[in-house]
């Protein structure tokens, strides 16, 4: 008979076995994970950081060029002046004359500062009023829209008014991002140049902006529009020419004339009637403008034969007498 083993005496042996996803400590699955996880969150702070100074660096440009904030039209981000779309369009700050301006010595001996824009650049008198003095100042401006590689965005037409300069868009090369006020950087590096120009001459200038004809999508006649781009374009210019040197009192007036006046009247929404204009007006055609415009003297010849004087005083009170009784 088989002898029976002895119970009371049997060892078992029982084996465990651990998983990876027991939570042992032998396992490093989950440092991995942890240390990929901080790592995108660190390139994430880092891109974000990278497009806000981006960002900070645009609105600085803006502000600089049109004293704007940023809004969204709908066609993508354009400048607006503080005033709003309806509001002021003057400047009440006007930038400083420093950065790339003349020396006041090298303007009071005239010649030029060695370092500064339009290097050999001399002008031959203060004020420029005939057809040859238009002429020497055209092909001065020619030389300064080279230096800046924009020979092709700038033309010159001698005009009766002055010198009529024509800055504007190439289908190759724009001077503003579209549906923004702000210039770019070739374009505020003709601009800044300009300003020693206008700091040697008392001519006084208009500056015109201009548009294609391509509208917004919002029609609403508080919606920006050409005529807002075109003004605050204008405004951005003179900006820069100040920044640049130029005086204030060298500006007679800024004005925005949206698509109105269009040089290519074949395709009104080809790249060259978006532009800057800068009119450099004789002293009689200054004078004529600031009359239409200022309080009126005695009498204001405009043109041969025609002219306007003040009512007399006692005849404007009988007349206001006459609109005060039809009202009542």
């Amino acid at each position: 008979m088989a002898k029976q083993p002895d119970k009371g005496n049997q060892t078992i042996v029982k084996r465990v076995s651990r998983g990876h996803g027991d939570g042992g400590h032998g396992s490093a699955a989950w440092k991995v994970a942890f240390a990929d996880f901080c790592l995108a969150l660190l390139a994430l702070f880092l891109v974000m950081w990278l497009m806000a100074s981006r960002q900070a660096e645009h609105l600085q440009d803006l502000l600089k060029a049109a004293g704007g904030s940023l809004i969204d039209e709908g066609r993508g981000k354009v400048s607006m002046s503080l005033g709003g779309p309806r509001g002021s369009l003057i400047d009440r700050n006007p930038l400083p004359s420093n950065g790339d301006t003349l020396s006041k010595r090298a303007v009071s001996s005239g010649e030029r500062d060695p370092a500064g824009p339009g290097e050999g650049m001399r002008l031959s008198k203060v004020h420029y009023e005939s057809h040859a003095d238009m002429v020497e100042l055209a092909q001065v401006l020619a030389a300064l829209g080279a230096e800046v590689g924009l020979s092709s965005n700038v033309r010159t037409i001698i005009t009766p008014y002055g010198l009529r300069v024509l800055m504007h868009d190439t289908d190759k090369q724009g001077m503003f991002q579209r549906g923004s006020s702000a210039p770019n950087e070739r374009f505020r590096r003709l601009l800044k140049n300009l300003g020693p120009l206008f700091e040697q001459i008392d001519n006084q200038l208009l500056i015109v902006g201009h548009t294609d004809s391509l509208q917004y999508a919002d029609q609403s006649y508080t919606a920006f529009s050409n005529w807002t781009l075109s003004s605050e374009r204008a405004m951005a210019a003179r900006s820069y020419l100040l920044a640049g040197g130029m005086p204030t009192k060298s500006v007679l007036q800024v004005v925005g004339q949206a698509d109105t006046a269009p040089i290519n009247t074949d395709d009104t929404t080809a790249s060259e009637n978006r532009r800057i204009e800068l009119l450099i007006l004789t002293r009689g055609q200054a004078q004529s403008i600031a009359r239409m415009f200022g309080a009126p003297t005695d009498t204001l010849p405009l043109l041969d034969g025609v002219s306007t004087s003040l009512p007399d005083s006692a005849a404007l009170d009988e007349l206001r007498g006459q609109l005060h009784n039809r009202d009542m």
